[in-house]
């Protein structure tokens, strides 16, 4: 009977001993449902779409040079204003009533330094008093210049022909060097903004042109002429920045452009969906299939355009790419194909 014990409880133990499979378990096991692509080279055009905008030939913003009261304001909205037009005036009360002093002190010092010159000529005077009245002159007409530079900073003028903006203060107003008056533009002449993946840097120098469109003049490109371009690459997004001189095209300064370059000839490469990227902190990945399980690859990607992106390295023809079903794609993993697209 004790034998016979000692085998049942055996037996008990070694089926307990067996782990049953969780449904989790099951669930790891079954395969993913996925659409895929099978990479091939195909012919990409030589037309790179980017970015820009619109930016007036010449913009300020008018702000006062010292703090003080508006006496005057000739801000005419929306007009054209030349070149040293006079816009607005601070009070410059205390600084004339300075300058007047000044000026008194200065006709008087001159006649004392014209007295002692006289004496001095015969020997009538000290040669040290006739040098701290011509100090004295010096001084004062230094006195003086510095006072005109003040109250010159009191007026403001327009620095370039342009259109005036919005008025942002009022006649009495008390404004400091923070304030901005009005901006004006200079919007006969317009220019382009864009940036450039750097890639693409050496397809494009001054002199080259290249094809703005907004969503105002849809279908309808405007030409612009590169004037010139930064010579280092921002070291954060890896674009190189591009400016273009845009002479003649009905938009305002601001507005959101597509900017069309050609880059040189055409070329094959393998361009799959957009939505098959995953980007991460470092890199970009795709998931492809090999015996039938999913595996992550580290991508370099090109020229993007609608929807496609043109992978330039990681990727070789006949590759079964995951489009569909990419984010419950795990690492060795066994997928099924529903459909090759």
């Amino acid at each position: 009977m004790l034998k016979i014990g000692a085998s049942m409880c055996f037996l008990m133990a070694s089926c307990h001993s067996k782990k049953p499979q969780t449904p989790s378990d099951k669930k790891d096991d079954q395969p993913i449902i996925v659409d895929v692509l099978v990479a091939k080279a195909q012919n990409v055009n030589n037309i790179v779409e980017t970015n820009g905008s619109i930016i007036a030939s010449e913009f300020v913003e008018l702000h006062p040079e010292v703090s003080g009261r508006i006496i005057y304001l000739n801000i005419q909205e929306g007009t054209i204003v030349k070149e040293g037009t006079v816009l607005a005036r601070v009070n410059d009360a205390d600084l004339q009533a300075q300058y007047a002093k000044t000026k008194v002190l200065l006709d008087l010092a001159v006649k004392t330094e014209q007295r002692l010159a006289k004496l001095i000529s015969i020997n009538g005077v000290n040669q040290s008093d006739y040098d701290t009245a011509l100090n004295q002159v010096n001084s004062l007409k230094a006195d003086l210049a510095y006072t005109q530079v003040l109250i010159d900073k009191t007026v403001i003028k327009a620095p370039f022909s342009g259109v005036l903006g919005l008025r942002q203060v009022s006649p009495g107003a008390y404004v400091t060097s923070a304030n901005i008056i009005a901006t004006i533009q200079q919007v006969n002449k317009l220019k382009v903004d864009f940036t450039l993946p750097e890639e693409y840097s050496n397809s494009i120098r001054k002199g080259s042109s290249v094809e703005i469109e907004t969503d105002v003049i849809k279908h309808s490109r405007c030409q612009a002429v590169v004037v010139a371009k930064e010579p280092q690459i921002n070291l954060t997004t890896r674009n190189l920045k591009v400016r273009a001189l845009l002479p003649a095209c009905d938009v305002n300064p601001g507005t959101f452009v597509k900017v069309y370059i050609n880059t040189g000839s055409d070329k094959n490469s393998i361009m799959v969906p957009t939505n098959a990227i995953i980007p991460d902190d470092k890199n970009k990945k795709l998931v492809v299939i090999h015996g039938g399980k999913s595996q992550y690859t580290n991508v370099e990607t090109g020229v993007r355009k609608a929807g496609v992106v043109e992978i330039t390295s990681g990727l070789t023809e006949g590759d079964t790419v995951v489009v569909e079903g990419v984010l419950f794609a795990r690492p060795d993993k066994p997928v099924k194909i529903r459909s090759v697209k």
